[in-house]
């Protein structure tokens, strides 16, 4: 049988967004902080757009303005929704032709109009709360100078290599201790093995294992280790602790010390259990990752996006729009378009260009529009943890706001996806409000981070020489209501970093 090459058709369906969809969707996705970044390239790719100054928005909002509102105006602005492609080109008017008399060719006048009209209603319903959120003079100078007092700090690479060149070593030996170090990684170990080195490099595992001995002599105390036992050892060595119950226990019992058998340690040592386990306690104390001050700080920083303030007896949902960046179309090409004399290709191009920056206004509106009727609902339906802490939190789902907001499941799961809340009892993502839940005995739903917070309470207060069991915390639970299996109480301690009652004895 002869096979080759042939060629064959096929018909088949399926669902494409339309790139401007695409984007309203990631603008309701991203955070604040990216938020900035994609609308700076939106700015940067579309130079119809520009960012409206601060303090000239800040003037449009000021207490007391009048506005101007048209008659028959929405409540909310316009604005694209899932089922949204793009503008149609029947939005806008056809050009007009010379012989038309005066008027000027592509009149854009109404689209401008409307695109006012939505950034007027828009500040309208979000501006008038946002006042008691905006940071103070005092607030901004003391933010500026904690930025400005950021220095670069150095990597523990180059401290290392600074005392390899003040140590007293030979030019050969030098090198095999730069070698030495840059075969470190972040924690401070040596993560290759000596027999290695001397297999890449040619030289004797002696003199490596001589330098290495003079780079275990830096600081920090415990670098250069090539596991945590070495690592504690260099540190006892370095404070003369060789004499020590704990130098005998990281020099031969490391396995038994990481699994805490310290009767085992103890019958092996002839030592009594409660010195071993203090002795413990003192190994505690050591660093196990000398690198770890060296680390770069991988902290991100928070900006809530929505503000939960009571005021008397309500609870008012405010939205952080002064992070958000303020667009409009610049004047000046709305000018170029009134001009007679611009060309059909410089005509088509601008208008494009003003669709795509029309659509943009109209996401971010929407998405401000959005995050806040979810927001909204979120307090509306967790109004008992907002008065009286985490303990009260209840189970609530995506779908339950969905239904009540009108819009998708997703859309929500996108609107609160790296969002944060800020509320009386701290700043929370706004996933952390949907969890699933148990029913109570008295017919109470109780949130899952709230019974987790119950495990934690009695672990908390257990008797530390009789830990309590999985199924002795299941049974205190069910006394207090609430029926829960063993596996789901041991889950819920591993997610809180606790370990099992026959590792948490004291002596």
């Amino acid at each position: 049988m002869r096979q080759g090459l042939y060629l064959s058709q096929k018909m088949s369906q399926q669902m494409v967004l339309a790139p401007q969809l695409q984007q309203s969707l990631a603008l309701l996705h991203a955070p604040i902080l990216e938020l900035r970044a994609q609308v700076e390239q939106e700015l940067q790719q579309n130079e119809m757009l520009e960012e409206v100054p601060v303090a000239e928005v800040e003037q449009e909002e000021r207490p007391g303005k009048e506005k101007e509102e048209s008659a028959g105006e929405s409540d909310s602005p316009e604005a694209p929704t899932e089922d949204s492609v793009e503008p149609s080109a029947d939005e806008l008017p056809e050009p007009a032709t010379e012989k038309d008399g005066a008027e000027p060719a592509d009149d854009f006048q109404a689209e401008f109009e409307r695109l006012a009209q939505i950034d007027e209603q828009w500040r309208d319903n979000f501006s008038s709360t946002n006042t008691a959120s905006r940071a103070t003079q005092e607030d901004e100078e003391r933010r500026q100078f904690m930025f400005d007092s950021l220095v670069a700090g150095q990597s523990l690479q180059e401290m290392l290599l600074e005392q390899v060149r003040d140590a007293d070593l030979s030019p050969e030996e030098l090198a095999v201790a730069e070698m030495i170090v840059g075969n470190m990684d972040e924690r401070g170990y040596l993560t290759t093995s000596l027999d290695e080195l001397t297999a890449s490099t040619g030289v004797l595992v002696e003199r490596f294992a001589k330098v290495l001995a003079v780079v275990q002599g830096f600081q920090p105390p415990g670098v250069g280790a090539r596991d945590l036992g070495e690592c504690l050892k260099l540190q006892l060595e370095r404070a003369g602790r060789q004499e020590t119950l704990e130098y005998k226990i990281v020099t031969g019992h490391m396995e038994a010390l990481g699994r805490r058998r310290f009767p085992e340690i103890a019958r092996a040592l002839n030592q009594d259990v409660v010195d071993i386990q203090e002795a413990a306690d003192r190994i505690g104390h050591l660093e196990p990752h000398p690198g770890r001050a060296f680390l770069p700080d991988n902290d991100q920083y928070i900006i809530p996006e929505v503000f939960v303030q009571k005021i008397g007896e309500d609870w008012i949902v405010t939205l952080n729009n002064e992070q958000v960046p303020h667009l409009r179309i610049s004047n000046h090409y709305k000018d170029m378009m009134a001009r007679a004399e611009t060309t059909p290709d410089v005509r088509e191009y601008i208008r494009d260009k003003i669709r795509a920056g029309k659509f943009l206004i109209k996401s971010l509106h929407q998405r401000q529009q959005t995050i806040h009727n979810i927001a909204t609902e979120i307090v509306k339906r967790q109004r008992e943890f907002m008065e009286q802490g985490r303990a009260h939190l209840k189970p609530l789902t995506m779908n339950q706001v969905a239904e009540v907001v009108g819009v998708h499941e997703t859309t929500v799961s996108r609107a609160v996806s790296g969002k944060y809340m800020e509320t009386p009892h701290g700043v929370f993502e706004m996933k952390h409000f949907f969890t699933s839940g148990f029913t109570a005995a008295d017919g109470q739903s109780v949130a899952n981070t709230s019974i987790k917070d119950m495990v934690a309470e009695i672990i908390k207060g257990e008797d530390q020489f009789n830990p309590l069991s999985d199924d002795a915390i299941v049974k205190l639970l069910v006394a207090k209501g609430i029926t829960i299996a063993r596996r789901t109480v041991a889950k819920y301690r591993g997610e809180l970093n606790i370990l099992p009652s026959n590792l948490r004895r004291v002596y």
